[in-house]
């Protein structure tokens, strides 16, 4: 209830029981008055009976002295008390104007009875006195009929004012009890009055009041401070306090709302800044390693508590490999067919395990934890799949904002594009064509990388001509030869391996160089792959072909000539082993081999 109709209310009821008050002075102090007249009235009627009584007796008494003296005052004193009687008889008489009980009335005509049978007795015995008949007198006012009559006068006046003031006792007792009774509501009302003042007083200024506007100023100061955390407590009531916590409720919630809002605008600037910085990162890579880390690093600080993995599309565009992961993914493979990720079949997003609203992804494994699958697009084309799985209740990779998932998701799509277009110019660049090895310009800026480093590194290098290399060219043409090119570059860079690098130097000769390794060592190497080229058969459209075979010049710097030499050194190499025989390797340092092999 609002404090303003409470407070109406109790306006009211005061107001109510302060008229009622009135009317209960008032009928007190009427029934006081009602008490008063009942006492005047007692009074009166008990002044009269004993001024009757009294006069009665003065009146005998006169009349007894006159019989007896025979004084004229005596006499004229009779006379005098006889007229008061008679006024007293008629007064007692009035009495019936009074409203006074029948049974007073009754007693009141027995008193005038009695008091006329009084006065006759006693004139006739003055009568008879002044007429000379003083004995007969006498005996009339000392006799038996005289006392008979006085006393029933007597007993009638004592009989009515018994009566009356039994009556007036009554009445005023009746009256007293009234006032009192009256008296007693009024200060009932008075005291209800106030106990409702001082109640409403209390209820409303302190518990209605006071108390809930102590406890909203220190919200509101709370609030002030922006201190959200504080809580308004539920108030129930509909009057203008509960309104006023309902609007510092509304304040708190909005507060909140802000805060909430602010923290969510922060957290997106963080974001984009993250996304930004990472797009400087990628944009900077020279390879796909690098663009891996930049991945694994900046993802989970973009999208925290969400585990996921970097794949890229092989050359065929048939299957992925995982080329870099963050926080442990625990269900999807390292690589599998492109044909398995519905993200890809599709090439939109794709969330898997998800209320089991759509197909899960068959790279997944069947332990329902929700993933989502992203691929990686340029210019139209499939170059990868960026994968999410949630580690955390709190994270749910689903619900990450869709544009930021699209905006990375394009910007690695592109980075790899062109990381893979860079390493397209690259190779062809450094690489030669046919066979895939590095080219002549490769070899060239490594020995020039060689000659200007100044450690003492031991340098061999390899020069390696195919035998009979136009023979094949004229006897099965150039296809044919280019096949011998292309297997016998292979098995020369399976042989070498990590040892050195493996160069196409021109034409049908090849180049190798390798650092770190003495003379003996850089010779046994070429010998092992001069003897894995000529034993390796070389098929061409479903028939053997060959034998093959290699000569090989070696020549090692600086212990034998500076770097600068080392390719004629060694092309002088392969000139005597071509001169010997072929199939063979010779070298250009002091140290050779004891046995010289030849082609079978």
């Amino acid at each position: 209830m609002r404090i303003t109709t409470i407070t109406n209310w109790a306006y009211g009821i005061t107001v109510v029981l302060t008229v009622l008050s009135a009317v209960a002075f008032i009928l007190s102090a009427r029934s006081a008055v009602q008490e008063r007249q009942a006492v005047e009235q007692h009074l009166l009627l008990n002044s009269m009976g004993e001024e009757l009584a009294l006069g009665a007796e003065e009146t005998t008494d006169e009349a007894r002295l006159y019989v007896m003296r025979g004084e004229e005052r005596h006499l004229d004193a009779f006379t005098v008390d006889e007229g008061e009687e008679r006024r007293r008889d008629t007064a007692i008489n009035n009495l019936r104007g009074l409203g006074i009980p029948d049974a007073e009335l009754q007693v009141v005509e027995e008193v005038a009875v009695n008091a006329q049978a009084l006065d006759k007795v006693e004139e006739a015995a003055v009568a008879a006195y002044t007429s000379g008949n003083q004995s007969g007198a006498r005996d009339t006012l000392f006799g038996p009929e005289h006392e008979r009559a006085q006393t029933a006068l007597l007993n009638s006046v004592n009989q009515f004012r018994t009566l009356a003031t039994a009556r007036t006792e009554a009445a005023f007792r009746s009256a007293q009890a009234r006032s009192d009774l009256w008296a007693n509501i009024a200060k009932v009302m008075l005291a209800l009055t106030a106990v409702i003042f001082l109640g409403v007083l209390y209820f409303i200024l302190r518990r209605r009041v006071a108390l809930p506007l102590v406890r909203m100023t220190g919200i509101v100061n709370r609030l002030a401070k922006q201190d959200y955390a504080v809580e308004v407590p539920t108030d129930r009531r509909r009057d203008e306090i509960g309104e006023m916590n309902d609007a510092i409720q509304i304040f708190r919630e909005n507060g909140l709302e802000r805060n909430r809002l602010d923290a969510e605008r922060k957290r997106d600037l963080e974001t984009k800044d993250l996304i930004l910085q990472m797009m400087h990162r990628l944009q900077a890579c020279y390879a796909q390693n690098e663009l891996a880390e930049v991945v694994a690093l900046f993802v989970p600080q973009i999208f925290p508590g969400v585990a996921g993995c970097l794949y890229t599309m092989n050359e065929s565009r048939t299957a992925l490999s995982e080329v870099s992961r963050w926080l442990e993914p625990e269900h999807t493979e390292p690589s599998f067919a492109a044909s398995a990720c519905w993200g890809l079949r599709r090439g939109r997003p794709h969330v898997s395990h998800v209320a089991d609203t759509d197909i899960p992804c068959q790279h997944l494994d069947e332990s329902g934890v929700p993933g989502l699958c992203v691929p990686l697009t340029a210019l139209g084309e499939a170059i990868g799949l960026l994968y999410f799985e949630d580690r955390t209740k709190d994270a749910t990779a689903a619900d990450a904002p869709r544009l930021y998932l699209e905006l990375i998701a394009e910007n690695i799509g592109l980075a790899i594009a062109n990381l893979q277009l860079r390493d397209r110019l690259i190779n062809l660049a450094v690489r030669d064509a046919l066979t895939g090895l590095l080219n002549r310009r490769s070899l060239d800026e490594a020995l020039n990388n060689l000659h200007r480093d100044q450690s003492a590194r031991t340098v061999i290098c390899m020069m390696i001509d195919i035998d009979h290399f136009k023979r094949f060219n004229d006897e099965f043409g150039h296809d044919a030869g280019d096949e011998v090119l292309r297997h016998v570059g292979q098995i020369v860079a399976d042989t070498v391996g990590k040892a050195g690098t493996v160069y196409r130097f021109g034409g049908e000769e090849l180049t190798v160089i390798a650092t770190d390794l003495a003379d003996e060592e850089g010779f046994a190497l070429a010998e092992k792959l001069r003897t894995r080229v000529f034993s390796t058969p070389f098929s061409y459209r479903a028939r053997i072909v060959g034998p093959l075979s290699v000569s090989v010049g070696i020549a090692s710097s600086p212990a034998s000539g500076p770097t600068t030499t080392l390719i004629n050194r060694a092309d002088g190499a392969l000139l005597k082993a071509k001169l010997n025989g072929r199939n063979r390797t010779e070298a250009a340092f002091a140290l050779a081999p004891e046995d010289d092999v030849k082609m079978g």
